[in-house]
């Protein structure tokens, strides 16, 4: 991953979760304004293999709910977990996240179809054409805040937030509930497409490209989880500079106070100070007594 930030990484985009959120505005006033102009926006692979392939991006403006006051909550609090994780991942990583999760959304929605031509057959045009009407709650940017919120959960887990803005709850717990309601609706989508309704194994497919971009994240990123953002800002700060100066006689820590190195005496220790306000080390004689920088 870090031969392709070297160089495809100066075309991530910047404040991607203010993009997101634009998404979701403009889908809101398609739906006030022109509602069956969305019909034709959602994801339908069907309709993309005929010639619609505007609909490969423009799903992502599928607002899953109503609008009213807890919208805007929930559009704010997932503004602020997104700008987040991409000033502590880096623009790159988080531009990969998210386009993951958008990619294997697209990838399982074809899957989907090819699967349900061989079980339903010809029958299995109607679930195209419900698609069509569905799509924006089946295939939304709501399964996109989701994994937002579990990548936060995950990277984070014992930050705190206010429930309901008054009770404080470990931010792993509320991953927890989060994930169990994915589970929960997948076995519900299931449940109705076995039934009734084709077009639900689409929300089958949602939720998994969803948990699986999880999975993938989780995967690659375990060695950080249990850190505080500051650490593991710092952690992959280290690691670029690491990349970018590979000489090992080059000094690499310094103490912000005395500013001896490991040149002047190779026994010294560093740490950084997690109460510090930057990236500031110091040696083991004054890393218990220097002053605090905010």
């Amino acid at each position: 991953m870090s031969k392709w930030e070297k160089k495809f990484g100066k075309y991530a985009i910047p404040n991607l979760t203010y993009i997101l959120i634009g998404c979701y505005v403009a889908g809101y006033l398609f739906t006030w304004i022109a509602p069956s102009i969305m019909n034709y926006l959602t994801l339908n692979p069907y309709a993309i293999l005929h010639g619609q392939v505007w609909r490969l991006l423009t799903w992502v403006i599928s607002p899953p709910s109503s609008f009213n006051i807890f919208t805007i909550i929930m559009l704010t609090f997932y503004l602020s977990l997104g700008t987040t994780l991409e000033k502590v991942w880096g623009t790159w990583q988080y531009n990969v996240y998210i386009f993951t999760g958008i990619l294997l959304t697209v990838l399982a929605s074809f899957v989907c179809m090819g699967v349900l031509y061989l079980v339903y057959g010809e029958a299995a045009s109607l679930a195209m054409e419900g698609l069509c009407i569905n799509g924006a709650q089946l295939f939304s940017t709501y399964f996109i805040n989701m994994s937002i919120f579990l990548a936060y959960a995950a990277t984070f887990p014992n930050a705190e937030v206010l429930l309901m803005f008054v009770v404080p709850v470990k931010v792993k717990v509320l991953g927890f509930i989060y994930g169990a309601v994915l589970v929960l609706q997948m076995v519900e989508y299931f449940r109705i497409g076995r039934s009734t309704y084709a077009v639900y194994w689409f929300g089958v497919a949602a939720i998994a490209a969803s948990l699986l971009n999880i999975l993938i994240f989780w995967l690659r990123s375990r060695n950080h989880m249990h850190l505080s953002p500051k650490q593991v800002r710092r952690k992959m700060e280290f690691k670029q500079d690491i990349r970018r100066n590979p000489n090992p006689r080059i000094t690499k820590h310094k103490c912000a106070v005395c500013g001896r190195s490991e040149e002047d005496d190779p026994t010294l220790e560093f740490r950084f100070c997690s109460k510090c306000n930057g990236n500031y080390e110091y040696c083991q004689n004054h890393l218990f007594t220097h002053q605090h920088k905010v």
